[in-house]
């Protein structure tokens, strides 16, 4: 039986419009908004056939709840978890290219949401993220992915430490991030394929993730900070990479 959810916000919902309109059930939109950008959705909606209906901003705020709605809010098919396969078949595909962002554990979901906005931004080839220690596509989390959510393929496994040992054995090189260790992530070969893992909010990679990491490297901070919002350090390491990768544009 197919789920659904309620996809809030204007980039949440022009992003599931570009990239997955078959999926979108029903448009509602604030009435009398004279706002460009919804007009622009409206029009987007109605080449795709969507059913649009107006209601009143209070209505809005009662179904879109602690996310900020902005006029728009999208009833949207969600569309079956990725698994250990997939992930199997993704890294397969992209070969040397190979990119993979792993988060054991990030539960915060503006946190997984900008993640998978850095993400999407450095193009990885997918998120993994352990099915008992992470949120799941809430709307929390699409609107804070500003629609990078419908552009990376977020791979959701029961093993974390198996699917590591599954990407190695197939070439990929595990680095994961701590404060606590010498070397810097600018000494790290992040060429080839690669797959870069990162803690949870507050305790970091757990003791067995780490173990089966390749490498494990820092983000150096000269200031007097111990460490980065998990999101941040996100951006900063896979644009490091993409760095090395000769990735322009």
């Amino acid at each position: 039986m197919a789920t659904e959810t309620w996809i809030v916000g204007i980039n949440p919902v022009e992003g599931a419009l570009a990239n997955d309109p078959e999926r979108i059930r029903e448009l509602l939109v604030e009435q009398n908004s004279k706002n460009a950008r919804i007009n622009e959705i409206l029009a987007a909606a109605r080449k795709h056939g969507i059913q649009v209906r107006t209601m009143g901003k209070d209505q809005l705020e009662k179904m879109s709840g602690e996310a900020r709605h902005q006029g728009v809010v999208a009833r949207y098919e969600t569309p079956p978890m990725l698994g250990e396969n997939d992930l199997e078949s993704l890294v397969e595909k992209a070969g040397p290219d190979c990119l993979v962002l792993v988060l054991d554990g990030v539960t915060d979901p503006h946190n997984l949401g900008a993640c998978l906005r850095s993400a999407a931004a450095a193009k990885v080839t997918a998120v993994v993220v352990p099915k008992d220690r992470a949120v799941g596509l809430t709307p929390t989390v699409r609107r804070a992915s500003a629609g990078g959510a419908d552009l990376v393929p977020l791979v959701a496994v029961t093993n974390l430490a198996r699917t590591l040992r599954s990407m190695k054995d197939a070439g990929v090189w595990v680095t994961g991030l701590a404060g606590e260790t010498e070397q810097s992530i600018y000494q790290v070969d992040f060429k080839g394929p690669v797959a870069i893992v990162l803690g949870s909010e507050g305790d970091g990679m757990r003791h067995l993730t780490r173990e089966l990491c390749d490498f494990v490297a820092k983000i150096p901070m000269p200031g007097n900070m111990e460490s980065l919002n998990v999101s941040v350090a996100t951006g900063v390491v896979l644009f490091e990479a993409l760095r090395q990768r000769g990735v322009k544009k």
